[in-house]
C-alpha cells in the first residue's frame, strides 16, 4: 500500500503466535543468555517463578506474524526505527496476539513518506503484554 493510501488509524489483527518453549530456549542461549531465560531451577527463584521468554524474541514472534498482513508490501523502502515497550512477562506456551495500528504519517517529499505502525500484543488472557512503534519509510504514488 503506498504511503498515500494510508490513514492513521487503520488497524490490522496479526494471527496468534504460540511462544514455543524449545524455540524459546534456542533463541535464549544464542542471544539473550541469562538464567531467567535459560536456567530452569534459578527461574523458580525468582518472583516469576518460571523461566521468561525473552523480550525481543516476544516481539520478534509477533512481527512475523505482523509481516503476514502488513500495510506497506512492495511499497516498503526500508525501516527506520522501533521502539519496544516490554509491560508484562511473557512464558513459554503463551499465545500471543497483535494487533497492529496506522499512528503516524509524516510526508518527507514526493517519492515518499514516514508511516508509524504500533503493533500491541496481548496474551491468551487479554493482558497487555509489549507495544512496540515502527517508523517505515514507503513509497509514494507518482503524480
Amino acid at each position: 500500500m503506498f504511503f498515500d493510501e494510508l490513514t492513521v488509524g487503520m488497524t490490522r489483527e496479526t494471527a496468534p503466535a504460540v511462544i514455543e518453549k524449545e524455540k524459546m530456549l534456542a533463541f535464549a542461549r544464542e542471544y539473550d543468555d541469562v538464567p531467567l531465560h535459560t536456567d530452569e531451577e534459578y527461574a523458580k527463584t525468582t518472583p516469576f517463578g518460571r523461566l521468561l521468554a525473552p523480550g525481543v524474541m516476544s516481539y520478534l514472534t509477533v512481527w512475523a506474524k505482523y509481516l503476514e498482513v502488513d500495510f506497506f508490501g512492495e511499497e516498503l523502502l526500508a525501516g527506520k526505527s522501533t521502539k519496544i515497550e516490554w509491560l508484562k512477562p511473557v512464558f513459554a506456551g503463551d499465545v500471543l496476539r497483535g494487533k497492529a495500528t496506522v499512528t503516524a504519517l509524516t510526508p518527507r517529499n514526493d517519492r515518499n513518506g514516514i508511516a508509524e505502525v504500533t503493533i500491541e500484543a496481548r496474551n491468551q488472557a487479554g493482558d497487555l503484554v509489549l507495544t512496540a512503534a515502527t517508523e517505515a519509510i514507503v513509497k509514494r504514488k507518482r503524480p
